[in-house]
């Protein structure tokens, strides 16, 4: 699927996923997979519908759904660069993933964020309503072992 605006396209073609641009931000930018291998990247983009933004042929926004295209799904590593941050991309690609015809219907979505929070709510994401149900497996270091 793609959608078009201006001089961006929104691709779940996996083939355009440039795994270089989405390790570097993963890996020295973002604050929740500091130090992930490339191989790791590259296997989270072969097992998840793929959100590419691009510009002009070139990858400056990216987010991942993990599903079972049925009940539940997962939304992480979210980003735009920062260069194409300020104009609404985020937002349209939110519109974009929500609107994906396989991911319709489902039961619960899941993310987690630590400076979102605004972004999420126009998508009626709200803080996990009985977070005593809820448990995690989450390690921290698991990239620098």
């Amino acid at each position: 699927m793609h959608w078009t605006k201006q001089k961006y396209l929104i691709t779940t073609d996996t083939a355009k996923v440039d795994i270089d641009v989405v390790h570097q931000y993963l890996s020295e930018q973002s604050y929740w997979a500091k130090g992930i291998p490339r191989e790791t990247v590259a296997r989270s983009v072969q097992h998840s519908i793929c959100f590419s933004v691009l510009h002009e042929d070139t990858l400056i926004g990216f987010a991942r759904v993990v599903s079972d295209h049925a009940t539940v799904a997962y939304l992480g590593d979210v980003f735009v660069l920062p260069a194409h941050r300020g104009q609404g991309l985020s937002t349209w690609l939110m519109e974009c993933i929500t609107a994906h015809p396989d991911l319709q219907g489902l039961r619960r979505w899941l993310l987690a964020t630590t400076d979102a929070h605004g972004l999420y709510a126009k998508f009626e994401f709200t803080a996990v309503k009985a977070p005593e149900r809820w448990m995690e497996k989450h390690d921290m270091d698991v990239y620098t072992k």
